[in-house]
This record gives structure tokens, sequence and C-alpha cells, in this order.
């Protein structure tokens, strides 16, 4: 990926073109352009042959021209800078603060292309391709423009695991507005590809995010908690206020309501098919899952022996002997609390 950054200070991940892609979409332009310049050719020799030398060889020059150079720069800025060929390979033009291009960009590529592709084979445009960290050949350094790929495989879309079902609901007092959204885009990122950092790492980054998260929130992360779970269920937390809100404290829909309980393939600390371990949060599976623990009601007093985590129990709730070590009724095993 190359990080382009706009005239509004926005960056681009672009992935620039290499030289056997844009090798062989300046050959599907050669050909068509030669097959082109050959028409022309037969068509105005023939009707030129009545005319001297000077003017034969007058009207050939003009082909030229207009073929095989007027013709690309007239394709490339009709069509904002995907020509035939490349459009066959998925490539396209664009300027370095990745904007389509314009005329003046086609100009001074179809100018610098006949001399550095046409007269010289292509040598010194694959030269200036090769030496160029975005294999950018001439034309494209003189005219401002970069060369990127279109068609990039789509990774499939990252899945955010939920929390553990004893964490479900524990943070509904959390205050969360003063999370900045880098902070919560961070999080989420790291939970839709924990599994593919190295262990030590993925620790060390949740452990971070989670002192971060924290912080933002003046609360502390409760104890002997994964920092990878605590970070899933205060996500979780977040998008149950975000469907309250955009429901009005309603109920959802049918759609939303299935969507909120399908089950998760990761709810809980079960198995997890392709994850390694089948622990769906790094750092190593418990010996003996948690008790359930109730409620908590964050930024209340501390209740006596809580070792001053400033943490209490909400009044009414069971004790944690009496609550059931399975989410109850109405609530599916992904942990997703559908609005009242």
């Amino acid at each position: 990926m190359s990080e382009l950054v706009t005239g509004e200070a926005v960056a681009l991940e672009l992935r620039p073109a290499r030289l056997p892609s844009r090798a062989l979409a300046v050959l599907i332009d050669l050909a068509l352009a030669m097959a082109v310049y050959l028409a022309v050719t037969v068509a105005l020799v023939a009707a030129s042959a009545s005319l001297d030398d000077a003017a034969q060889v007058a009207i050939s020059i003009a082909a030229f021209l207009l073929v095989l150079v007027g013709g690309p720069i007239a394709v490339e800025t009709l069509s904002h800078g995907r020509s035939l060929g490349k459009l066959a390979v998925g490539l396209r033009v664009v300027r370095d603060d990745g904007g389509p291009i314009r005329f003046r960009h086609a100009l001074v590529r179809g100018a610098i292309g006949v001399v550095e592709i046409v007269m010289t084979f292509g040598v010194v445009a694959c030269t200036a391709s090769l030496v160029s960290a975005r294999g950018r050949r001439l034309g494209d350094v003189f005219a401002g423009t970069l060369v990127v790929r279109e068609r990039i495989p789509v990774a499939p879309s990252g899945f955010v695991p939920p929390p553990p079902p004893w964490l479900a609901g524990r943070f509904t007092e959390l205050d969360l507005s003063a999370v900045p959204d880098g902070l919560w885009l961070a999080i989420r990122q790291y939970l839709t590809r924990m599994h593919q950092l190295d262990q030590q790492v993925g620790l060390a980054m949740a452990a971070r995010l989670a002192s971060e998260l924290a912080a933002s929130t003046g609360a502390p992360a409760p104890q002997g908690v994964p920092p990878g779970a605590y970070l899933a269920a205060v996500v979780q937390e977040r998008q149950a206020r975000e469907v309250r809100r955009a429901f009005g404290g309603g109920t959802p829909g049918p759609a939303q309501a299935a969507h909120a309980s399908a089950p998760s393939p990761v709810a809980g600390y079960g198995p997890v098919a392709g994850v390694p371990g089948g622990y769906p949060y790094p750092g190593g599976q418990p010996a003996a899952a948690p008790s359930p623990q109730p409620p908590v009601a964050y930024g209340s007093a501390a209740a006596p022996g809580a070792g001053g985590s400033g943490v209490t129990a909400a009044a009414g709730e069971p004790s944690e002997a009496s609550r059931p070590a399975v989410p109850p009724e109405g609530r599916p095993a992904s942990g997703f609390v559908p609005p009242a």
C-alpha cells in the first residue's frame, strides 16, 4: 500500500500498479492503436495517391500524431485515466493526491510516452518504473500522476467477537461519552484482527487499549478480566446504546431483532472454529470459568471489602451464588441485549 495525502489532509491507501500489469496494459493499448493506425494509413494512402510525395509524408506524420499520440490522450482524458488496456487489467491513472486526472495530465503522459515507450521500445519506461518506489515512469513523474490497481481482493469483513456471557450487561452504567472516535476505531480493528497477531504483541496491545479506555471512561477495568474480553464487552455496550438510540428506546423491527438474537460462533469461552486454541481472546483459557458477576454501577462509592476499587453491586441484584451460570431467557448467547 502507498499512503497518499489529499489537499484536505486525508490519507489514502492506494496500491500502485507494478511493471508486469502496466506492461500488459501498454501492450494492449499499443496493439489497438497500431491496428487503428494501419487502417487509417491504408485509407489515407488510397485517398492521397494522386498527391505528391511531400503531401503524403505530411499526411503520414499527421496520422501518426493523431492516432498514436492524440488517441491515448483523448481516451485517458474522457475516461478519467482508464484506457482500454488499463480497463482490461484493472488499472487507473490518478493524480498524486488520488483525484482524477485532467487533460493536462494526459497530455504530458502521452507526449513523454511517445519518447519513452514508442521510440525506445519501452526500455526507458521499464527502467524508470523499476527504479521508482511506486512504479512510475517518466511521464507519471512529470505529470504528477500514479497508476493504481482498482481490482484489489476484498478481504472478508472483520467479525468482532462478543464478550463472555458473564460480562454481558456489566457496563450499563459506564460513561462512554468521553471516549474518542479514534480509540473506538483502534479497539474495533484490534478485536477483528487479534487472532492474526503474535500472542505477546496482541496481549500488549490489548492491555494498552484497555488502559486508554479505562482512562477515558474514568472507571477502572474489572480485576481478573482479560483485556480483550473487557474491550469486547464495552464495544457491545456501545452498540446496544446506539441501537436503543436509533429506535428511540422502542423495540427494534423483526430484521434487527433476528440479527441481534442470532447465535454467535464465538460466544463465551467455548471452542471457536478456526481460532488457535479455541479461545476467543488472547492470553490463554482460564483453568475454570469465572463465576457470574452481577451488573456493576460505575462511579458509585466503593462497597465494604471491595478493596477501594470504586465498584459496587447494584441494589436488588442476586448474589453471585444465586445467579445462573448461563444467560437468562431472552438474552441471546452472543450477549447482545435487544432494547426493551
